[in-house]
């Protein structure tokens, strides 16, 4: 919540500000509010180099101007809207003899009484990426599903052993509709993630019997990783309509496994307990719906 500031706060946050460097991350945080960027992009953007990026970011958090919270292994900033609504309202505080108005845009930001913003509660995050070969249908749905139903504590990414060159279109359409901003999806390769820059995964889900015969390339030491066997759509016959109806099964079937898997107490279970219940969730026992032994997918 906001609280009134003093004088030395004002001055705190003023002089945080008053440094072109310190600045420009600033404005570049207001820009992507509510989302955060990791440290990294805002060295980029604002091109300094890390370490020294590192000192400007640690001034404006010490000054309530910004907000830190660590995603998998990095660690990503967001603009604190209450402390620079703090600093506004200190200077407009006695503005123009009490007839704020004056002060022309100033004024709509700055109503009678500072509106409470809820701060974001600063969770850890996951990144998460879903495999399957072609990385055109199960991995894609994953994807999408978890960026809605996880946004702010997971991150999700796919890829494939052998990607296609794009996502069935059926499956986009359905994405599609079931209202999942489909815009960035694409089919893309494993190999995008083994990079120094890529982002450091803490699962990888796969969700095809096999990786025809591949290895999963090395993602690091600390991943934790499960195998979810689901339908390939790509095996699917019949009617447009049929078709439909099994997408719209297999999109239940993953939507439900990934609303346990975003349930699970992370903070009090270890590295050994989280992978057993990944397995519990993939575990070939629980009952396949019947269109998919029906039509021989599985």
């Amino acid at each position: 919540m906001s609280r009134t500031i003093d004088d030395n706060d004002a001055i705190d946050r003023l002089v945080a500000l008053a440094q072109a460097t310190r600045l420009s991350v600033f404005r570049h945080l207001l820009s992507a509010h509510p989302d955060s960027l990791p440290a990294g992009e805002i060295a980029r953007r604002c091109e300094v180099p890390h370490n020294t990026m590192s000192t400007h970011l640690s001034i404006l958090n010490r000054a309530d101007l910004i907000a830190v919270e660590r995603q998998g292994r990095e660690m990503h900033y967001r603009a604190d809207l209450n402390g620079f609504r703090g600093l506004l309202n200190f200077l407009a505080r006695d503005c123009c003899n009490g007839r704020p108005e004056l002060c022309g845009d100033l004024a709509g930001l700055l109503p009678d009484e500072i509106e409470d913003v809820e701060e974001r509660v600063m969770t850890p995050s996951f990144n998460i990426l879903f495999l399957c070969t072609h990385n055109s249908a199960r991995s894609i749905m994953a994807e999408a599903l978890l960026q809605k139903i996880g946004k702010g504590r997971f991150n999700s990414y796919s890829a494939g052993s052998d990607p296609a060159a794009e996502p069935i279109p059926e499956v986009i359409e359905r994405l599609q509709a079931l209202g999942h901003d489909v815009t960035k999806l694409r089919s893309k390769s494993w190999a995008e993630f083994t990079g120094p820059n890529a982002p450091r995964m803490d699962f990888v889900i796969a969700l095809c019997d096999t990786l025809d015969g591949q290895v999963c390339p090395d993602l690091g030491e600390k991943i934790i990783t499960a195998a979810w066997p689901l339908p390939d759509p790509t095996k699917f016959t019949g009617s447009p309509t049929e078709r439909t109806t099994l997408l719209n099964e297999l999109y239940a079937m993953i939507r439900r496994r990934l609303e346990i898997f975003t349930s699970l107490p992370f903070a009090s279970l270890d590295k050994m307990a989280v992978k057993a219940r990944l397995d519990e969730i993939g575990d070939s026992s629980v009952p396949i719906p019947k269109f998919a032994i029906q039509r021989g997918v599985l």
